[in-house]
């Protein structure tokens, strides 16, 4: 198919350059890498990264993408059928992780609702997904006797930054109000942490935390309600960029193809037990300047409007959230893309995308 992301250059080449970013792939030769939430927009990339160290490395691992929609799972992995080193495995990791999976050597945790609208409007599914989800999948890394277990974390759960320091380091914690609506995502991803801790405490499962900031890439969906991800969805229509506040929050962002990498660095290099923070000053951004990067590149404007009642319920409340990214840098992790590169990349490979799209109909 034309609209095969696989078949556009500028995402191989994200994927090589993630797959040469000197990564111990090694470490990985041979081994079973369940991946949760393998249809989000981490999961895809995450998935083709191995699956692409797996053609120009010959590592030899095996995928299990897990997901609980079939459908999107074979439709977005289409590419791989066939592949007995990739499988399919449609399962919701909040009701049970089956026990007629194989075993797997790596668990990576990336199953959850990771925006706005769905935080407002499925409260109990996105804490289930991070509390629930994350026993069932420790529980069967439990089983499996798997060599790691990592849990995708979030920037979010250090909340409002009231520590008068600049940046969160890892055992730094802000101020979440727990009696709302909003506190849900951050406070059941702060809890599955605590749980991966004690089942290390427990079973002695080697457990990592990566905790990513704010981002962005072409595997975004459409119906992703994240500012960035609204961002980016307007610009590919060609339509003015929408800032729903003054644009004064600072936040730290990341390309895609960095997260993953640095995901990665983690899962091989990181210490039993220790959470590291994905970021980089480089990609630290104001709201509004970002909005600005993303009309400049897409040729239209930024435009200011009222978020609904819905949206207001989903929208973070932090105005600064900024990582120290200090630990990681010493496992050897750093960017390979500025805000404004990820921002083009992503832009044109969605444009040649739907472009491609439109050519097939």
């Amino acid at each position: 198919m034309k609209t095969d992301r696989l078949a556009q250059p500028l995402y191989v080449e994200d994927l090589d350059r993630t797959v040469n970013s000197a990564l111990e792939w090694e470490r990985l030769r041979g081994s079973t890498i369940l991946i949760s939430g393998a249809s989000g927009m981490l999961g895809i990339f995450l998935a083709d990264a191995l699956m692409r160290a797996n053609a120009t490395l010959g590592i030899e691992c095996r995928i299990l993408a897990v997901a609980r929609d079939e459908g999107r799972l074979r439709r977005t992995f289409v590419q791989y059928g066939g592949n007995h080193a990739f499988s399919i495995v449609p399962a919701d990791v909040s009701q049970k992780v089956s026990d007629g999976l194989p075993q797997s050597d790596f668990v990576v945790h990336a199953a959850s609702n990771t925006h706005p609208y769905l935080y407002a409007t499925d409260p109990i599914g996105t804490m289930t997904a991070n509390i629930q989800g994350t026993q069932n999948l420790l529980d069967y890394a439990v089983r499996s006797e798997a060599r790691r277990f990592c849990f995708i974390s979030t920037v979010e759960i250090y909340g409002e930054n009231t520590l008068g320091s600049a940046r969160f380091g890892e055992h730094d914690m802000g101020y979440l109000d727990s009696n709302t609506l909003r506190a849900g995502y951050p406070e059941s991803k702060r809890a599955g942490e605590a749980l991966t801790q004690a089942f290390r405490a427990q079973y002695g499962l080697d457990v990592v935390v990566p905790r990513l900031p704010r981002v962005f890439g072409p595997t975004t969906r459409a119906n992703d309600t994240k500012a960035m991800s609204q961002f980016i969805q307007r610009a590919v229509e060609g339509k003015d960029i929408v800032l729903k506040s003054n644009g004064d929050q600072f936040y730290s962002y990341l390309y895609l193809a960095d997260a993953t990498a640095g995901l990665i660095t983690c899962l091989l290099e990181g210490a039993d037990g220790e959470a590291y923070n994905i970021a980089h000053p480089s990609c630290d951004i104001h709201l509004r300047e970002l909005a600005t990067v993303v009309a400049e590149v897409a040729g239209t404007n930024v435009v200011f409007d009222l978020p609904d009642e819905t949206e207001r319920k989903g929208y973070s409340t932090a105005t600064t959230a900024l990582l120290d990214g200090t630990k990681v840098a010493k496992l050897g992790w750093s960017t390979q893309y500025t805000v404004k590169s990820g921002v083009e990349r992503t832009i044109g490979l969605l444009r040649r995308l739907r472009s491609d799209s439109h050519a097939d109909d």
